[in-house]
């Protein structure tokens, strides 16, 4: 830091200082002349949009807002306010209100809450506005907020301080606005099919269900280690098996692993379990969950994704995992972990010559495969059943899984299987899977869910769908942080309090 970003920051502490010793006076003043400036409620009022939409001359009305602009003109004084629905504009006469409404103008400042009651009426250049006959004082910031015109530059303090993002960056808000509209429409496109939305828990014995490393806590009271939970799959399967044949949760999951613009260690996922599917099934259901979110929330099927136009209309290209390796590397779904390390390496890729298992090396060349794929949403098929635990087998190849990943716009949103329910194959598969872990990250067999199986599961297909990155797509942003309202950061010092 320069000796001159350094005293910047000191006198713009000092300001910081001296601005909350005199909203601090102002809270004095209001209290000793008996005005609440935190009452418990506000008066009954009317949302400032409702207000807008049905405007009429003369109208009286109550309106309650964050003040956002302040304009004295001689003996009048307009202010701006500003609720989740829209601002207003508000005209007041300081010697024409009651001493209690004098008072709480003497001690307004900008960023402060407020309720007015007043009659409606245009100025000259057509502007909405309130006559305001009566104030009510709501509540008192402060602290100053950043200038709205140039909103948070500071990347890093928009996310750790959101709430400031959302006030000055218009652009921010409408992010997290659409991104609820998408899950709304994910939820309703469900519901209307039939599924039954579900909850599942979050904490576990054991952290099964997907490959990732879980955070770990612990209960007191049964002196246990858990698991947050990395995927819900292994509970909604056990709903299969209770007879509850379509099943979704929009969930909270948790991945211990890497921080970058495609990943948070807390993320939401849609899990979809339907009996008597399968993967083809759950292709469908896909493309019908994206189409059906993208008409109701962009109202077209296209969108552009990173100066990228992307086509969403169905059918989505398809492609094989197994076609690729064979074309590229002239790797098998029958070799083993060394033999597809060389086949790799004689190829070009500097991967060092370690000890690898078959999935670790199965996600490098995923990671590999991906700046291939292309932008149009497109359906990766065939992946070796070594890579998916979970899922069944190809009849006529079983080395070769019924399962499939959806890209969009080089994204990874997607995941499916046609379900494995042959409990034998999966204690077999779950005792390998072991097998090919390091020491340190040793888990037990998840025998709930073996004996679930035990008492039997229908055939069923399975969807995964992410949705912080489809909704990176749907709002063209380039981060995951953009669109998780409060991602995970590194802590700092602490703000002092007042």
């Amino acid at each position: 830091m320069t000796l001159l970003n350094f005293s910047f920051i000191i006198i713009r502490l000092m300001e910081i200082t001296d601005f909350i010793q005199q909203r601090k006076a102002k809270l004095k003043a209001l209290a000793e002349k008996g005005i609440l400036p935190y009452p418990s409620k506000s008066p009954q009022h009317t949302p400032i949009k409702e207000v807008l939409e049905n405007f009429e001359e003369g109208k009286i009305v109550t309106v309650c807002g964050r003040i956002i602009a302040w304009r004295s003109h001689g003996k009048a004084t307009f202010l701006d306010i500003h609720d989740h629905g829209g601002k207003i504009q508000l005209y007041l006469k300081p010697k024409e209100l009651d001493s209690t409404s004098q008072s709480i103008i003497e001690a307004l400042d900008i960023a402060d809450f407020i309720a007015v009651k007043g009659g409606l009426f245009r100025t000259r250049t057509g502007e909405p506005t309130v006559k305001v006959e009566n104030l009510f004082f709501l509540s008192k910031a402060l602290r100053p907020l950043p200038e709205k015109w140039h909103g948070l530059k500071d990347i890093d303090l928009r996310y750790r301080q959101r709430y400031l993002d959302l006030i000055t960056n218009e652009e921010s808000k409408k992010v997290f606005l659409r991104r609820s509209a998408f899950i709304k429409a994910i939820r309703e496109h469900l519901d209307s099919r039939g599924f039954l939305e579900v909850e599942t828990p979050i904490m576990h014995y054991i952290p099964g269900g997907a490959a990732g490393r879980p955070f770990k806590t612990f209960h007191n009271e049964y002196n246990l280690e858990l698991y947050l939970r990395i995927a819900p799959e292994l509970y909604l399967k056990q709903l299969l098996v209770a007879g509850l044949d379509k099943v979704y949760e929009i969930n909270r999951s948790f991945r211990n692993e890497g921080i970058s613009t495609r990943h948070n260690p807390e993320f939401t996922m849609l899990e979809v379990y339907q009996a008597y599917a399968d993967f083809e099934d759950m292709m469908r259901l896909a493309e019908e969950l994206i189409v059906n979110a993208s008409q109701k929330v962009l109202g077209a099927q296209m969108l552009i994704y990173q100066s990228k136009q992307i086509n969403l209309t169905p059918p989505f290209r398809r492609i094989s995992f197994a076609q690729m390796l064979k074309e590229r590397f002239s790797i098998e779904p029958t070799d083993d972990a060394d033999m597809m390390l060389k086949k790799l390496q004689a190829k070009g890729f500097a991967l060092q010559a370690q000890r690898l298992s078959r999935t670790q090396v199965g996600k490098i060349i995923e990671e590999i495969l991906e700046e291939s794929i292309g932008n149009d949403p497109t359906f990766v098929t065939d992946y070796f059943t070594h890579l998916c635990p979970l899922a069944k087998t190809r009849k006529d190849n079983p080395f070769i899984s019924e399962r499939f990943e959806l890209y969009i716009g080089g994204l990874e949103v997607g995941n499916a299987y046609s379900e494995l329910n042959d409990p034998v194959e999966q204690r077999r598969r779950f005792e390998e899977e072991l097998k090919e872990l390091e020491d340190k990250e040793k888990k037990s067999l998840d025998l709930d869910f073996l004996v679930a199986l035990e008492h039997g599961m229908p055939p069923a297909g399975g969807l995964g769908l992410g949705i912080d990155r489809l909704v990176m797509l749907f709002t063209d942003q380039p981060s995951i942080r953009d669109v998780i309202l409060f991602p995970l950061l590194r802590p700092q010092q602490q703000q002092d309090s007042i």
